[in-house]
């Protein structure tokens, strides 16, 4: 890399991007950071209520472009990619934070309980990833992809997640083989697992004792950011992460450490 290994920029000027999950959460911080960090953002989501806020939340909006979209629509996942492709010149990187959450207990999970979770949670990603790395690859210059996982994928879940974790278990494993498949073409795949984040998903269904002891388990003595969750995913956009491939980076202020 020579000189440029110490430009700390993160290299992102101009570059077309796509985040999902984009109406709240880790995947608005998400937007918001890529787009400080110079990228051209498409901000995906269904929810065009809280996309729009995100969209009014960004500096030169009309750089960027918002694309509602249900990731539940498989079939229109290459359409969407190619679109934002074309809109953009190109694609740098898509990050993907979107999931659903349903806790169940084990013996009350259905199978279409099963079926959302894994559709979009693991399935769509799947598309996804399979759509960018495919226009990064014949781009010529490279790209990166960013998936989601939990740290739980590591040791099991809790409080009725089942569903969810078996299928951010399947983020790993999934982004192992596209890092395998899309590395000769400079693209890199990695997976961020979050700990215990303080986002609406975070609560959904968890009482505040239960909230309070994961807050005990962190060594920090609180939960994260989504702030500190988008400074990894520009991290890992960002030219500094130019020999990072197929890992999987925890971010769980060291509740669990590996």
């Amino acid at each position: 890399m020579g000189g440029a290994a110490w430009n700390l920029g993160a290299g992102l000027e101009g570059r077309g991007v796509i985040v999902t999950g984009a109406a709240r959460g880790v995947g608005r911080a998400s937007a918001l950071a890529m787009a400080a960090a110079g990228a051209r953002v498409a901000a995906v989501d269904r929810n065009e209520a809280g996309l729009s806020e995100t969209m009014a939340a960004l500096d030169d909006r009309d750089r960027h472009l918002a694309a509602p979209f249900d990731l539940a629509d498989i079939a229109a996942i290459p359409d969407l990619v190619s679109g934002v492709a074309a809109r953009f010149g190109g694609l740098w990187a898509l990050a993907n934070p979107a999931a659903v959450l349903r806790r169940r207990h084990l013996d009350e999970v259905t199978e279409d309980d099963w079926d959302h979770q894994l559709d979009i949670n693991l399935k769509a990603g799947f598309f996804l990833n399979r759509a960018a790395g495919n226009i990064m690859a014949a781009g010529g210059k490279g790209g990166r992809i960013i998936n989601f996982s939990s740290t739980a994928w590591l040791v099991g879940p809790l409080l009725g997640s089942d569903a969810y974790v078996a299928a951010k278990a399947g983020v790993v494993s999934m982004t192992y083989g596209f890092a395998k498949a899309f590395g000769p073409h400079g693209v890199l795949v990695n997976t961020i697992a979050p700990g215990q984040i303080d986002t609406p998903m975070q609560h959904i269904d968890n009482t505040p004792e239960i909230v309070q002891k994961g807050i005990d388990m962190c060594p920090l003595g609180r939960m994260g950011q989504p702030e500190e969750l988008a400074a990894v995913v520009v991290f890992l956009a960002s030219r500094h992460s130019s020999f990072i491939n197929g890992a999987t980076i925890n971010v769980s202020g060291g509740s669990i450490m590996y």
